[in-house]
């Protein structure tokens, strides 16, 4: 990211508050490696997604959190689609007055979504900057990648501002993935030393983590998902090869059930074969859905566009993991509000969603001769859980886990610390006072984030009827948890109990329990004097690199079929 110009923007927009602008705060800085590749021909058909103010937020927050947590007398009383709906749909007046707006200008080609709080809508590039002034649509180009997107902050009427969160479609570039294949050893290193294995499968997750085979989903009404996004596909016939090498000691489905989306023709990509590969081999025997980014829609925000969908379907998988995120610092609040009322959604219907926490650390944001950590968003959301990565203490044995120096992690400096945490970070302060990074690089009011973590070193993938190996990232550490909380979702249904849902309340209630603690290693930050590129370190009980720690299944699925 291009960040010379970014601290100026909040002061750029400052004035811009009232007058208009929906995203006063958003960095409109089109970074380095994408191409402009010219202005949009206004006679071009562009798709925006108006998300329009929703009704009830605050309560539906209380629900969620009521939902969730086992103490409560409504814990495990999901919601339906429809009674979701029915509690956040816009106002008849809000509905009424973008629908007003957006005809006057000729716009008539839309469509809604079953909760009603987005409309997307088809229209010329020309029409889209006479409705929201300021806008200007230019195309840029990555890695064959093309998409279109205002280089300027874009407003809308008076009228209409308070009935609109935000327009997708304008900014948030996607970000450029992780280098998620690091060749962490030398060749002289790897046949010097005799272990039990050299790389991460299927058969070493399922021996540190104490699975066994029958460990595998029996229940028909259980299903899991992961979300793809640039255009990143699965094979099938990886997927198939994947198994058939790796998958003979437990029972195991060889086929995803259902894509949602458009599979690309092209060559697999190392992200999405990652994904399934592994949700599918540690979830074993479970219903699997793919949610792919439906090909070039140029003007639509893909990871928008998944939110939107999750909004539009009754039925959905029970557990979604995402490898997906971006710098807090480089979206609005207004967007980030937006889609945290989005998880509530999910979480409120009993879907659990796990994001990887990032592969940057602490991250870094250098602002001069100040420099200080950068949260990831949606990492950083409290109605999210979001998972770390570890790495074996011996790579070469099934040796207890430490921390992998990438693994993501810090405080947001946008949202609150939500109270279920609030005790298991403040101690995790307190015991690590003395040895913390100044407080002037985190904010420490802020939601603390990985909740929880995995390995997430040198595994094993198959892409293109190829075996790779070590690839690495909380990509990889991420779906395996989300596999584990699918199995224990088949046996809460199997016992007649609802499906885990948002998990956090319960997991911190838990304390620790059932998990392996890791309390060695730190993980990366800046590269300057006062820390030395060292962010947080692991500590005993909770810790802001590998959250509380990595499951012991059956310890974790014995703690969570208890009502």
């Amino acid at each position: 990211m291009n960040t010379l110009l970014t601290c100026s923007i909040p002061l750029l927009f400052s004035s811009l508050v009232w007058s208009g602008y929906l995203e006063y705060d958003q960095n409109v800085l089109i970074p380095d490696d994408w191409t402009h590749a010219g202005r949009v021909d206004p006679t071009e058909e562009l798709q925006l997604t108006f998300a329009l103010k929703q009704e009830n937020t605050d309560l539906l927050e209380a629900l969620l959190m009521l939902v969730s947590d086992p103490v409560s007398s409504l814990y495990g009383k999901h919601l339906t689609l429809d009674e979701v709906s029915f509690l956040v749909r816009p106002s008849k007046l809000t509905q009424k007055v973008v629908h007003h707006w957006l005809q006057s200008h000729g716009i008539t080609n839309c469509m809604t979504v079953h909760t009603q709080d987005f409309l997307q809508c088809n229209m010329t590039a020309a029409v889209a900057e006479m409705l929201l002034p300021g806008s200007k649509f230019n195309r840029y180009i990555r890695d064959g990648h093309s998409l279109v997107r205002s280089s300027a902050p874009y407003s809308v009427h008076d009228d209409v501002h308070e009935h609109l969160d935000f327009v997708g479609g304008l900014h948030r570039l996607p970000p450029k993935g992780q280098d998620i294949s690091k060749a962490s050893y030398n060749g002289e290193k790897k046949q010097s030393e005799t272990g039990v294995h050299l790389g991460v499968t299927p058969a070493i997750l399922r021996a540190r983590y104490n699975l066994t085979a029958t460990d595998v989903g029996t229940a028909q009404n259980n299903s899991q998902a992961v979300a793809q996004f640039l255009e990143q596909y699965y094979n099938p016939a990886d997927l198939a090869e994947f198994m058939g090498m790796y998958g003979r000691s437990f029972k195991h489905l060889s086929q995803v059930e259902r894509v949602v989306g458009t599979q690309g023709a092209g060559k697999a990509g190392l992200e999405a074969s990652l994904d399934v590969e592994y949700i599918m081999s540690t979830g074993a025997n479970i219903s699997t859905w793919v949610f792919t980014n439906p090909g070039r829609h140029e003007s639509q925000e893909p990871f928008l566009q998944w939110m939107v969908l999750l909004s539009n379907m009754s039925d959905l998988p029970w557990v979604h993991t995402i490898s997906y995120g971006d710098d807090e610092d480089s979206l609005s609040t207004a967007y980030m509000m937006r889609i945290n009322a989005e998880f509530m959604k999910a979480g409120v219907r009993g879907i659990s969603l796990l994001f990887a926490s990032g592969d940057s650390g602490a991250g870094c944001r250098h602002l001069g001769k100040e420099n200080s950590f950068r949260p990831s968003f949606p990492a950083s959301s409290p109605y999210v859980t979001t998972v770390g990565g570890t790495s074996f203490k011996n790579p070469f044995k099934v040796t207890y886990e430490v921390t992998d120096y990438i693994s993501g992690g810090g405080f947001s400096n946008v949202f609150k610390m939500p109270d279920y945490q609030a005790s298991a970070v403040d101690g995790y302060l307190k015991t690590v006072a003395a040895t913390l990074p100044p407080r002037a690089y985190f904010n420490t009011s802020g939601r603390a984030y990985p909740d929880i973590a995995a390995l997430s070193d040198n595994y094993w993938v198959v892409i293109n009827r190829v075996p790779v190996p070590w690839v690495s990232g909380t990509s990889a550490s991420t779906p395996v948890v989300g596999g584990m909380l699918s199995l224990i979702n088949d046996q809460r249904l199997l016992a007649g109990l609802p499906p885990l849902g948002f998990l956090n309340p319960r997991l911190y209630k838990l304390k620790g329990q059932a998990m392996f603690d890791v309390t060695e290693g730190c993980h990366l930050s800046c590269l300057d004097e006062q820390v030395q590129g060292k962010g947080f370190c692991a500590a005993p009980s909770w810790d802001p690199v590998t959250g509380w720690g990595t499951p012991n299944y059956p310890e974790l699925l014995a703690a969570l079929l208890v009502e």
